[in-house]
């Protein structure tokens, strides 16, 4: 499902945890790390979408995380023209994503990547929160900051609410 200016729609899911670090993610047989994201089926929203990824990427389902934040707006990113298949229609230049923000409420040992037939992602560490916006790749680093940027006062607040419990 592309739209009428070429854009897939997608969801991004950055898992924090207790401490605020983030999830971050190697992609399957490469050397390039990412948040878990996925396209949006039709007839899906974006909320529906988030958790089917959440599973087939990472293994955790509503019971290991809460919500804490989404993105205001749809974020887009412009894949290089090397990367565009540009044999299939419509031409699909890039995503605009919504993202969500989910602090995991279970245990590390929840997380799986090996739940769907063919896993994206076969790796994982807990990163410090900005991390993620110096190590994507070029292209989707924009987005990257902006949705960091919108979410860092939940992911400290959060954080901070975690410490005083101690």
């Amino acid at each position: 499902m592309i739209d009428d200016d070429g854009y897939r729609p997608n969801v991004g899911i950055v898992i924090c945890n207790r401490q605020g670090q983030v999830l971050w993610a190697r992609r399957h047989g490469q050397h390039s790390w990412q948040f878990p994201q996925g396209g949006i089926n039709p007839g899906e929203t974006p909320e529906q979408a988030m958790y089917r990824e959440l599973f087939e990427e990472v293994g955790l389902s509503r019971k290991n995380v809460r919500v804490l934040a989404s993105s205001r707006n749809w974020l887009r990113y412009k894949l290089p023209k090397r990367l565009v298949r540009w044999d299939t229609k419509p031409v699909c230049i890039g995503q605009k994503q919504r993202w969500f923000l989910l602090q995991l409420i279970g245990n590390d040992t929840d997380i799986n990547m090996q739940c769907s037939n063919v896993p994206e992602l076969d790796g994982w560490l807990w990163v410090s929160y900005w991390y993620p916006v110096r190590q994507v790749v070029s292209f989707k680093r924009d987005v990257y900051r902006r949705v960091m940027k919108e979410f860092a006062t939940t992911v400290i607040a959060m954080h901070a609410i975690t410490n005083n419990r101690r």
